[in-house]
Formats: C-alpha cells, sequence, structure tokens
C-alpha cells in the first residue's frame, strides 16, 4: 500500500501543478472568478438504461446551472456508438461503461486513446438473464445451466453489450464460478442493451448480461428469467462512469469538476428518497430516455425483485446512486480489477503497470475538488477491497498475481 500512496500523492501534487496553472490555488480552492466553467454547453451521451439516471436528472433538475453549465443530454444506439463519439470529440462525456474506458484507454476496445473516469455513477443492479427455453430446461440459475450444458451438448449463445465492457465481464465472471469457460465452452456475442430483449424473443441468445430495465423487461414479456443478479456476484461492484478523454478533461477542467459536481448532487438527491426514486422512473421512462413503462423501471430501483418463476424478494443491495458518496468516487482498485479480467480473458496479451494506468485514467484529484464543491462526502483510501461469488477477495495488492491465479482462464 505504500507505493500507492505514494503514487496517489505524486499523481494529487500534479493535479494541483495543473490546477495552478488554470488559475486555481492547491487544495481545490478556488480563487476569485478562476473556477468558471471553459465551456458552458455540455453534450453527455447516455443509453437507454436505468443507470443513466443521475446525468438525465442533473439536466432535468437543473443542477447542472448552479455550476453554471447547460448538460445536453443525448441518446445513443449502442456502446461502440459512445465510444467512437467520446474519441472523435462529437460527445464531450458520456454514461459509459467502466470496461469500455478502460480498452480504448489500452487499445483493445477500438482506437487507443488517453481516457478519463470522472466519477462512478452507481454501483449493482444489473442481472443475467436466461431464456425461458433454457428455465423449461431446468437451468435457472449458476449450477442447473452448468449441468445442462454438460448433458445436452449444443452450441449455447450468451450476449454481453461490449467486448471490454462490464456486462461481458460479469457474465465471464459468473459462468466461470460454475465450471464453465465463456471462450470454450459457449459462443459469445455483441448485442446493443435495448435490443437484447428482442433478440431473445426470436432465440438469437440462451442468455445474457445487461443493465435494467431490460432484465426485467424479459420477464414482463415473457422471454427471460433473472439467473443472477451482478450484486450476486459482488456487492457494491462499480458500473457505468461519466468517462470523457483526457485530452477533454486537460482543455476544460473547470468544466469537468462543474459536470462531475452536478451529477454528483443528481445522484445524491435520487438517493435521498423513496419519491425522488420514483419520480426518477417517472422521467426517465419517457420515449426521450429509456423508453418503456415506468413499472418496468420502479421496482428494480426500488430493490424489489422477481425472477420470472414465482420467486420474490427485497434485495437491500440494489443499484445505488451515491450511498453517502460511497458510489461514486473513482477507486484506482476499481479500474485496476477491469484491467485484470481483461488479462484473465486474453483481451490484455501481457500485463500492464495496473496502478499506473488506473492512476493516470481515474481523475481522483478532479473528483475531490467537485466533491468539495457539491459538499459530498469523499472516502479517505483510493483502494478498496470485496469478496466475490467464487470467495476469491480482490483488494488491488497484487493485480498480476490475481489475473493469473484463476482457474479458469485463456
Amino acid at each position: 500500500m505504500t507505493d500507492t500512496t505514494n503514487l496517489t500523492r505524486r499523481r494529487l501534487l500534479a493535479a494541483g501543478a495543473t490546477a495552478s496553472l488554470t488559475g486555481l490555488v492547491s487544495g481545490g480552492v478556488f480563487a476569485a472568478g478562476s473556477d468558471k466553467p471553459e465551456k458552458t454547453e455540455v453534450k453527455v451521451g447516455f443509453i437507454p438504461l436505468t443507470d443513466c439516471a443521475s446525468v438525465v436528472m442533473a439536466s432535468v433538475l437543473g443542477f447542472d446551472k448552479k455550476y453554471g453549465i447547460r448538460i445536453v443530454p443525448s441518446k445513443e444506439s449502442s456502446w461502440a456508438s459512445v465510444r467512437d463519439k467520446l474519441v472523435n470529440g462529437e460527445l464531450d462525456a458520456a454514461h459509459v461503461l467502466y470496461g469500455l474506458i478502460y480498452g480504448v484507454q489500452m487499445g483493445i476496445g477500438g482506437p487507443k486513446k488517453d481516457m478519463a473516469v470522472l466519477m462512478s455513477l452507481n454501483q449493482n443492479g444489473q442481472a443475467i438473464t436466461l431464456s425461458k427455453k433454457l428455465a423449461d430446461a431446468r437451468a435457472v440459475d449458476g449450477p442447473s445451466l452448468a449441468k445442462v450444458m454438460s448433458t445436452d451438448k449444443r452450441e449455447y449463445s450468451f450476449a454481453q453489450t461490449f467486448p471490454t465492457g462490464t456486462h461481458a465481464m460479469w457474465l465471464y465472471y459468473w459462468l466461470a464460478s460454475y465450471g464453465i469457460n465463456p471462450m470454450k465452452d459457449a459462443k459469445v456475442i455483441t448485442v446493443p442493451p435495448p435490443q437484447m430483449v428482442a433478440n431473445m424473443r426470436v432465440g438469437n441468445m440462451d442468455g445474457f448480461c445487461v443493465g435494467e430495465p431490460w432484465n426485467h423487461r424479459a420477464i414482463v414479456d415473457g422471454v427471460g428469467i433473472t439467473a443472477a443478479t451482478t450484486q450476486d456476484i459482488w456487492k457494491d461492484h462499480p458500473e457505468k462512469t461519466l468517462g470523457t478523454s483526457l485530452e477533454w478533461v486537460r482543455k476544460y477542467p473547470n468544466t469537468a469538476r462543474a459536470l462531475v459536481a452536478a451529477v454528483l448532487e443528481a445522484s445524491r438527491w435520487i438517493d435521498a428518497s423513496m419519491s425522488n426514486k420514483v419520480k426518477m422512473a417517472e422521467t426517465i421512462a419517457d420515449k426521450s430516455y429509456v423508453n418503456t413503462s415506468v413499472d418496468v423501471i420502479n421496482q428494480r430501483i426500488l430493490g424489489r425483485y422477481q425472477n420470472g418463476l414465482g420467486k420474490t424478494w427485497d434485495d437491500p443491495n440494489y443499484m445505488k446512486f451515491y450511498n453517502d458518496g460511497t458510489v461514486n468516487f473513482p477507486y484506482l482498485s476499481d479500474g485496476m480489477w477491469f484491467m485484470t479480467q481483461h488479462r484473465r480473458w486474453g483481451l490484455l496479451k501481457s500485463d500492464p503497470d495496473y496502478l499506473a494506468v488506473a492512476s493516470s485514467v481515474n481523475q481522483v484529484g478532479l473528483y475531490r475538488e467537485a466533491a468539495a464543491m457539491a459538499k459530498a462526502d469523499v472516502p479517505k483510501s483510493p483502494m478498496r477491497s470485496a469478496k466475490l461469488i467464487d470467495g476469491v477477495v480482490w483488494d488491488g495488492k497484487n493485480p498480476a498475481a490475481y489475473a493469473a491465479a484463476f482457474k479458469i482462464k485463456v
């Protein structure tokens, strides 16, 4: 942890030096007038998913105006489109998959470009859906899926939303936890989130991992069942980020801080009450955003789950947007974890300097300054640990050894 602390300290000092060049006083205290956003209109891309909510609500509720900017939400068709528009500058920032940002950073998810994670937007709230056909064959969870796949030999297809993205990593981790090698025992395809249910309906896949509301929509439409939630795989896992290019952050540092502060306020507002969550669901259900019925969104956003087979439960680890500030901090260990999985599955051919890359991508110093503006709580350490579904603990201390230790890998 000493190396982590020293690297982080050096990074924060470098951030302070950069800040002083833009007229900021070190330590996040702004000199008079120097914190004015360089750019007042900020185009932020999003995919129709429940976890785009904080970006949308920051715009709808006017939190952006408080910080001198106007967020213009831009509905995008696929994660590949989001990637391309971030890389070419057509979007200023986006609601985007954690693993997509790191894929571009490492040159394994499209054109290589230095990227930035400004903040985390949510934790939890994704799921793995299996088709009704599989459920009818009694494959309803990990162990029973493994049994069916071992006895009924055929090609099994599973969909994720982007090759280096979060849903791909949750799907692979979950399958491997039950002895299923996603690279050898199944065919994996990429499908944009809003198209998952339609593709399952016509038999294009046996299962998928995606964000809400599309897992619940599969149940409502009678085409799939929920086999697992992603919080079953990793409680309070990182999910979407507010991402952009490093070039954009360096060109518009005050705008970046204002954007983070506005989205932080919206995140805190969503998690503040049940009524706020309901209002959020009503807002984002509109055709301009997620384009589905409110009841498809609001049940799981309130922690009310069903699996489509008669089982119902209240999940305390439902999708969180703020949770006293623990959600939004861009933990270095979160970014490092995605790289370990990219290494595990052969997307990265060698071990990178995990900590150095995460320290470059995750804008910890800028986030702390924006959190101070929004009066948001900030965790003390840029590292955190968790025990995942297979019982293995991730703490960021030895990422190369962690990546190499999995029994099932490429």
